[in-house]
């Protein structure tokens, strides 16, 4: 009876090494197919990334945002009618602000100067759409009757930028190359017209500088095809300076540091 069970486990045994060496087989003999497939296949563009130079264009889906910091302690600061033109109070507490961002979109031209086999320089001046909102809660108290409200001031901008990049390239494999991307970019907000807006309606706009500057991080893959070259591209940007201006107002006294901050997501054809 013992010789029977342990030639039962035996021939189990067996057949699992037999299934496990199968699988094995199977897939060692699928990889190899697909390594096969990958050195007889032709490649686009074969000399494309020799040339000295070469041009494009980006299209791109961006979400804004901002990183924010708040001075210690803002909740216990009471503001006055002067401060809050836009609220019917007598005086005000600030409790709490959040930001919340929102998708736009990128175009861009794309100049691409060759550095070596794997590096490039890259300039690609683009136009960005977008809005971010900062929301605030705020306790106002007017003729003695107190009331918890939340107020949301949008931020719309439309960037010009001037980003600079180098681009790092990995080893070609056939039609398809993954790349990263370190760099630095000016941006000029073209709607940052606060002053005009403020007199309108006797309310209480955000007023944010024009001017900013940006480090950026990105990472890619190109897809070489019969006629052109697709990248998709993810990249992040992040504010170096305090872009806030601070008008003495409840909205903005607040606020330590409001950095703008950029996540791209674009597709390039070269």
């Amino acid at each position: 009876m013992f010789t029977i069970i342990v030639t039962i486990e035996k021939i189990k045994l067996m057949r699992r090494l037999t299934v496990r060496l199968l699988l094995l087989l199977l897939l060692s003999g699928i990889w190899s197919s697909g390594v096969y497939a990958q050195r007889v296949k032709v490649r686009n563009l074969p000399s494309y990334d020799v040339a000295p130079y070469h041009f494009g264009f980006v299209l791109g889906l961006n979400e804004m945002l901002f990183t924010l910091k708040t001075i210690p302690g803002f909740q216990n600061t009471g503001y006055s009618t002067l401060q809050t033109p836009d609220l019917y109070s007598d005086t005000a507490n600030l409790f709490s602000i959040e930001h919340k961002p929102a998708l736009g979109f990128t175009i861009g031209i794309v100049s691409n100067l060759r550095i070596n086999d794997y590096g490039d320089l890259r300039f690609i001046p683009s136009l960005s759409f977008g809005e971010r909102d900062l929301m605030y809660s705020i306790r106002t108290v007017f003729e003695g009757d107190t009331n918890f409200i939340s107020v949301n001031k949008k931020i719309q901008s439309t960037f010009v930028e001037f980003p600079f990049h180098l681009k790092f390239k990995g080893r070609r494999l056939n039609n398809l190359r993954p790349y990263w991307l370190v760099g630095g970019k000016y941006a000029l907000d073209l709607a940052s017209d606060s002053k005009k807006k403020s007199k309108e309606n006797n309310n209480t706009y955000l007023a944010i500088n024009r001017n900013d500057l940006y480090g950026e991080l990105g990472a890619g893959i190109d897809f070489y095809t019969t006629f052109f070259k697709f990248g998709i591209e993810v990249k992040m940007s992040y504010g170096i300076t305090d872009v806030l201006k601070r008008e003495g107002n409840i909205y903005t006294e607040a606020v330590d540091k409001l950095n703008s901050k950029l996540f791209l997501l674009s597709f390039t054809f070269e």
